[in-house]
């Protein structure tokens, strides 16, 4: 009765078995869908390989799997643009070593159990390239194989190792320098912050991907020297094993042993020469821009009288005694057309390009004062009287800045253009447009900067040299011609652009004549930005504010204060290069304070505490706190007892011998504090801030002054001296 039940359980069972399958059957099919899971298998499946035997059917699969992922690896290195598209490649040549490694001990396996019955015992693939490459020779099979091994081994694996393992290091030697260009355009504004943090992603990923591809060329050479050693194997052991254990002729033994073991190696030795190749390519795509067959052709092709030079070569070649004149002048037909065909087109398209540049410029309008433009209409008069707010005057030695810029350089109108949205994102406004225009007044490498026609700072720079500076201030060991930085007056060099990895090696700071006439722009705007905003740069502020905050804007101006009066309130904080970015904060402000005060001057100053927050935080250190320079108690009663009138008439009457001791004391303390690296701010009470600010800006007007009410609470302060 028990035996019945049980066997009624279990024929009871079949269908719970059936349906506990199909569950794992849709767990497996599920796994399999993650690619994941899929590629952990394929390695498990590969390692096992190593281990447990595989019938001659799957073994010819899987050679021509193998033989296919190593054409396919070829291709696609060929049709890439830039190493780094390929990143996965050091992964790739793994897991292909280790395929092949796996085929080689599954096709070792039969070769040495089953070859014996003849040359077919490892199954057709490698019957097949025996008989092709060999012609039933083993003699010939073996000095293929030799020299398929030696090419690998010797030549393409050795060079592109090479290459990998020189690139690593100048990609690495490379990296600091690249950062700071990544800094600098970031700075200036030519980039975003997500543009720069994929740069230096990239630059992260180049240098990682070199790194790996010195390593991993090891692979492939460890496999050519692993396929040496299993060939000799595979002859010495299946020759001994026929010969003692199936009692073959040795002769007999050893051309079957022969072929099956170099038609094994070929099979594995072709799939490795062509990864080893694919690998040489990559390597030596840096630096290339485009496919390959793009930069390859494109390079050799440029050249007409290299092209037609060696057609003519080719052709007193084939004009000697015995040479087959015929089968050379196909040949000789083809460089010497490219060399009369591609000049041609290369013009074409030259003149292509140059007509489109041409009529986009009159699309446009001509530049104002560049060559090229043509000759001006006749204008009103009345035009004379126009101003030009900022104009960039260029010396003609220096419009290759515009037109052409060195390799390596940005174009100087792309970086002006990035400078006007940096500083409307620092300074609150947008600056005026800038004028570039030729002057042939002005000598070949100088250039003037204007502000409202005036010339507010010249330079002299060499557009197709490098300015190279010491941050530490230390004499530099470069050649080239001594100047001084036409910004900040400091000591530099203009070198050759092939001395830029010295100099960033030696940890100089390196930028290209563009860089150099935007950063001088940049401080002069700066200083000058008070001119710049005008009252209709004032009302269009106001015009351009957020909808929710016009009912603020409605109360205030011109109720409270005209926007004359704005105005110069904005041109106070300018002054001190305060952002006016968060104008409803400083319209609050001034509403608050028109309630007490009329005084520009006083207006200022309860913005400026209203600013509190954004002030502290632009005076911010890398260490996290504000360095202050404190007024003793006398100064500040000194100051304080000096002041006659009210509101705007209030002045400063302090005798001049008092006012010579307080700069004398001001110049020491900030010099001693600069030698040790300290830029601090000096603080001081706010009823005397702002008579304080107008001594200190005429010696040393990149000093802060703030005052007690413009410490934010949050802020944190650490206090280094008193005055």
């Amino acid at each position: 009765m028990a035996l019945t039940e049980h066997n009624g359980g279990g024929g009871g069972g079949g269908p719970g078995n059936m349906a506990a399958f199909g569950e794992m059957w849709a767990v497996t099919k599920a796994s399999l869908k993650r690619g994941d899971v899929a590629m952990a298998i394929g390695i498990l499946i590969v390692v096992v390989g190593l281990i447990m035997p595989l019938p001659s059917v799957m073994l010819d699969m899987m050679l021509g799997l193998n033989i296919t992922v190593s054409i396919l690896i070829l291709m696609v290195v060929l049709f890439i643009e830039k190493p780094l598209q390929l990143s996965s490649y050091p992964t790739i040549l793994l897991i292909t070593t280790l395929l092949r490694l796996s085929l080689n001990m599954a096709s070792t396996r039969l070769i040495l159990t089953q070859g014996h019955e003849g040359t077919s015992a490892a199954g057709h693939v490698i019957e097949a390239f025996a008989s092709l490459v060999m012609g039933g020779d083993f003699v010939i099979g073996v000095i293929i194989y030799a020299i398929l091994t030696i090419v690998n081994f010797k030549v393409i694996t050795a060079g592109s190792g090479r290459i990998a393992e020189v690139a690593a290091r100048f990609t690495l030697d490379a990296m600091p320098g690249k950062q700071m260009a990544i800094d600098a355009d970031l700075s200036a504004g030519m980039i975003d912050e997500g543009t720069a943090r994929a740069r230096r992603k990239e630059l992260e990923d180049e240098s990682a991907f070199f790194g790996s591809m010195d390593g991993a060329s090891k692979f492939v050479k460890g496999d050519a020297v692993a396929g040496l050693m299993i060939m000799f194997i595979n002859i010495i052991g299946g020759v001994t094993i026929a010969v003692l254990r199936h009692d073959m002729p040795v002769m007999t033994a050893l051309d079957t042993f022969t072929k099956l073991t170099i038609g094994d190696g070929l099979v594995s030795q072709i799939p490795a020469l062509v990864i080893s190749i694919s690998a040489g390519f990559l390597v030596s795509k840096a630096g290339m821009g485009g496919s390959t067959d793009k930069a390859v052709v494109g390079q050799l092709t440029g050249h007409s009288q290299a092209l037609a030079l060696s057609a003519g070569a080719i052709g007193v070649l084939a004009l000697l005694p015995g040479m087959p004149i015929l089968t050379l002048a196909p040949v000789i037909g083809a460089v010497g057309f490219a060399a009369w065909y591609m000049p041609r087109l290369r013009a074409k398209k030259e003149a292509e390009e140059a007509a489109a540049a041409e009529e986009a410029a009159a699309g446009g309008g001509a530049a104002g004062g560049m060559p090229g433009a043509g000759p001006a209409p006749d204008e009103p008069i009345a035009t004379a009287l126009a101003i030009d707010l900022i104009r960039l005057e260029l010396g003609y030695g220096l419009l290759s800045l515009i037109n052409q810029p060195q390799a390596g350089s940005h174009r100087l109108t792309d970086q002006i253009k990035g400078l006007r949205r940096q500083i409307a994102g620092e300074v609150g406004f947008v600056m005026p447009a800038v004028r570039i225009q030729d002057n042939l007044q002005l000598p070949p490498n100088t250039y003037i900067i204007r502000v409202k026609e005036i010339e507010a700072g010249r330079g002299d720079i060499r557009p197709n040299m490098l300015l190279v500076m010491d941050p530490r201030g230390d004499a530099m060991s470069l050649p080239g011609e001594q100047t001084v930085e036409p910004t900040f007056g400091l000591p530099a060099i203009w070198i050759e652009p092939g001395y830029r990895e010295e100099a960033l090696f030696k940890g100089y700071t390196v930028v290209d004549p563009s860089t150099v006439v935007t950063t001088h722009l940049t401080e002069l705007i700066k200083d000058n930005m008070p001119e710049l905003l005008s009252f209709t740069e004032t009302q269009k502020l106001l015009d351009e504010t957020d909808k929710e905050h016009q009912k603020l804007i409605a109360d205030v101006v011109p109720s409270q204060i005209t926007v004359g009066g704005l105005q110069r309130v904005l041109q106070n904080l300018l002054a001190e290069r305060v952002s006016i970015r968060d104008l409803p904060t400083i319209l609050e402000g001034v509403s608050e304070a028109t309630s007490q005060t009329r005084s520009i001057t006083q207006i200022t100053e309860h913005v400026r505490s209203r600013l509190a927050r954004q002030i502290c935080d632009a005076n911010t250190n890398e260490m996290g706190f504000i360095p202050l320079v404190t007024l003793s108690p006398e100064w500040e009663q000194g100051f304080a007892e000096s002041l006659v009138g009210d509101g705007d008439d209030r002045q400063l009457t302090m005798a001049p011998s008092r006012l010579q001791q307080f700069i004398t004391s001001v110049r020491q303390t900030f010099e001693r504090h600069a030698m040790m690296g300290e830029s601090p701010v000096l603080l001081t009470s706010p009823l005397i801030r702002p008579f304080v600010r107008s001594i200190v800006e005429r010696f040393r007007p990149a000093t802060v002054v703030m005052s007690q009410n413009e410490i934010h609470p949050k802020a944190r302060i650490k206090t280094l001296g008193q005055i």
